[in-house]
């Protein structure tokens, strides 16, 4: 019995960076299909990872702050190509260096050259053209999930994640109330969910807005149920975090609330299914501790507008990334 090359990937970050990963996995997986392709992400990712169907298995891995997991416990003989779309420094490199891979593709590879590293390239182009500097085709469009197999906790509802990972990223949970109010009143469904630890702010939100128990999905739903909620939502209103790219990947009509990293970065690609709501400014610190002030200055009744707009009969035909200086006042 043959055994298939085994291909290593190493992007061990969060939902969000998984998701703008697609189009880079994709590629790979299409570039080598008769490798065994292994993601070393962290294991709460694995049902994610694997619903991608770019990869065939993963290795469980992380570390804290974003960090650069060790990769020591890799099963077996070394992998016999390892690609490094992590980072750009050296020490994701040598973590996938070590295993002795056949092949190491990385940005800090020294032979042969890579391409440079653009600071102000969008997430998805970058490894996109990463690995067409070595000869492997992908595309940065290339987000689409398929559809969930499991029924929604809530179809049909406007999803309302008022969660981040950092303080930065976390829109105040009185303006996150506000916006349900006003999609209440406007006939709208609404449920508010969150991670595994954002039970006090989901509740917190809820109690603000009025809203009724049933409507608070709490502790962090299972990715199988989450992608179902968000593939069957009428509506994703959320921070620039994982649900804003889970809904681009099951092109649901979102709005996403940007503030210390400018959505030519990281936000949806330009369909008018995606309104990104941001304030120009020098950058900031994603993972700050408190909330960035690009992101205090988006008010309540600019989100809402742009909810109601994405929900009204007809849903507007204008790009989803106006001129920043347009789209938010």
């Amino acid at each position: 019995m043959t055994t298939r090359p085994r291909l290593l990937v190493l992007r061990a970050l969060g939902l969000g960076d998984l998701l703008a990963g697609v189009p880079a996995l994709r590629g790979v997986r299409r570039a080598f299909p008769g490798h065994r392709v292994v993601l070393a992400v962290p294991p709460a990712l694995r049902e994610a990872a694997l619903a991608t169907g770019a990869v065939d298995d993963v290795l469980p891995a992380e570390a804290p702050h974003r960090g650069v997991p060790s990769l020591e416990h890799w099963p077996g003989p070394p992998p016999d190509l390892a690609i490094d779309l992590h980072g750009n420094g050296p020490a994701s490199r040598d973590a996938l260096a070590a295993l002795a891979p056949g092949r190491l593709l990385a940005f800090a590879q020294p032979d042969p050259p890579p391409p440079v590293w653009r600071p102000d390239e969008h997430e998805r182009a970058r490894w996109c053209r990463f690995l067409r500097s070595y000869g492997i085709a992908a595309d940065p469009e290339d987000v689409r999930l398929p559809a969930p197999a499991g029924a929604s906790p809530a179809p049909g509802a406007v999803v309302v994640h008022p969660g981040a990972e950092s303080a930065a990223r976390r829109w105040p949970a009185g303006r996150y109330a506000a916006v349900v109010g006003a999609l209440r009143a406007a006939g709208h469904r609404v449920v508010v969910t969150g991670g595994p630890k954002e039970d006090a702010l989901v509740l917190d939100v809820a109690a603000r807005a009025g809203l009724p128990g049933r409507e608070v999905l709490r502790g962090g739903l299972p990715f199988g149920a989450l992608s179902a909620l968000v593939a069957r939502a009428a509506l994703v209103v959320s921070g620039d975090t994982g649900l804003a790219h889970l809904a681009v990947a099951h092109a649901t009509p979102s709005v996403t609330l940007f503030g210390p990293v400018s959505p030519r970065l990281w936000g949806p690609p330009r369909r008018a299914r995606h309104i990104a709501l941001w304030k120009p400014g020098p950058p900031g610190d994603p993972h700050g501790a408190v909330p960035d002030p690009r992101l205090l200055r988006i008010r309540a009744d600019e989100a809402t507008a742009a909810a109601l707009a994405l929900l009204a009969p007809g849903r507007p035909t204008a790009p989803p990334h106006q001129e920043e200086e347009a789209r938010v006042r």
